[in-house]
């Protein structure tokens, strides 16, 4: 086993729930094994869903991600205090750009410069948290947002935990080398690979962290990771064939054609535009080979899944979120507990 600086944990992702599911899965997560909640936004938002969980279940809570620009600094901080002092200081503040087209057309939000907005975000909920807990009044001005009124009433006042961190989400150079100046941690995207990881997100991270005089191994690295398991091939070709959905889904994307380019697979991200924009997803999904899925997933048995994992991502992370893993929960509960068991696994082979 590679050595690790720390143990690696490992949380569940999910989406926004109806509140009482919500705490069911929470419930449920805890007691397969996980040591988390990783929850995206999508049709919902995730702050609602994840104090549900909290008042269900001790674990871990983050977003990942929450989408920035569509809320004010201020009331993203607010509702990120709330959640830090109910989880007793187990919440992650993972914040992302999304893209112009839903900015700007979904959330009738701004979008212009979205990187040196988001560190000009970043830095105001840090002068936010400042002033809730009291350590300095609130006088913050940036290049887009600028604060300077908290009126004592208008104060959620101090929590008796840390402010929460802050984790960016961020893929080309420039987003990953700005998280390593002014986040606690990186989202990476669903769309990794070891190559990626290591030329790309390890040397921005600890350029980013050399501007702001900052170890770099005090960040915190959360990655997604798409797992195939199974006793079987044809077991396996669940997670497998779910797994091809997502890259050809992301991998359509511009922003990550680059990442096909590194691994010698030019020409996909144009080849996957082409299937999708004539609505042929099977087409999509006949484009991503077995050999380019082998570069975004990790595959194993039940038994040595969790080992691969720790193979691929030990000293490259310190938080794995396990994607897509949810199975048919609550109608069938075994694929929860399998994971589960796989995170159990991978918290001891870390430790």
């Amino acid at each position: 086993m590679t050595e690790t600086r720390s143990p690696i944990r490992v949380d569940l992702m999910t989406y926004p729930l109806p509140l009482r599911r919500a705490q069911e899965l929470a419930r449920a997560a805890q007691s397969a094994g996980f040591d988390g909640i990783a929850m995206t936004e999508v049709a919902r938002t995730p702050y609602l869903s994840l104090a549900a969980m909290a008042l269900s279940a001790s674990l871990d809570y983050s977003t990942a991600v929450a989408v920035a620009f569509a809320s004010s600094p201020m009331v993203t901080a607010q509702q990120a205090w709330e959640l830090a002092e109910t989880t007793v200081g187990r919440f992650r503040l993972g914040l992302g750009t999304q893209v112009r087209s839903h900015i700007e057309r979904r959330y009738s939000a701004t979008f212009e410069h979205p990187g040196p907005r988001m560190r000009d975000y970043v830095r105001s909920l840090r002068a936010i948290f400042n002033a809730f807990q009291g350590a300095a009044a609130l006088d913050y001005e940036g290049d887009y947002f600028k604060f300077s009124l908290l009126p004592k009433e208008w104060s959620p006042g101090p929590i008796d935990v840390d402010p929460p961190p802050i984790d960016v989400a961020g893929v080309n150079p420039w987003m990953i080398r700005m998280a390593g100046e002014v986040a606690d941690g990186l989202h990476v995207h669903p769309l990794n690979t070891t190559d990626y990881l290591d030329a790309i997100v390890r040397v921005e991270l600890e350029a980013g962290a050399k501007l702001s005089k900052r170890d770099p191994d005090d960040l915190t690295v959360i990655v997604p990771c798409f797992a195939i398991a199974g006793e079987t091939d044809v077991e396996r070709d669940k997670w497998r064939e779910r797994a091809r959905q997502r890259v050809a889904f992301y991998g359509s994307t511009p922003n990550y054609t680059f990442l096909f380019d590194r691994i010698g697979f030019e020409g996909t991200t144009t080849a996957l535009q082409k299937c999708f924009r004539a609505g042929d997803q099977a087409g999509a999904r006949r484009v991503i080979s077995d050999d380019i899925l082998a570069h975004f997933t990790v595959e194993g048995t039940w038994s040595t899944i969790a080992g691969a994992i720790v193979e691929r991502y030990a000293r490259r992370a310190q938080r794995v979120i396990l994607y897509d893993v949810l199975g048919d929960w609550p109608n069938d509960p075994s694929d929860l507990a399998k994971w589960g068991a796989v995170a159990a696994d991978i918290r001891r082979l870390t430790m």
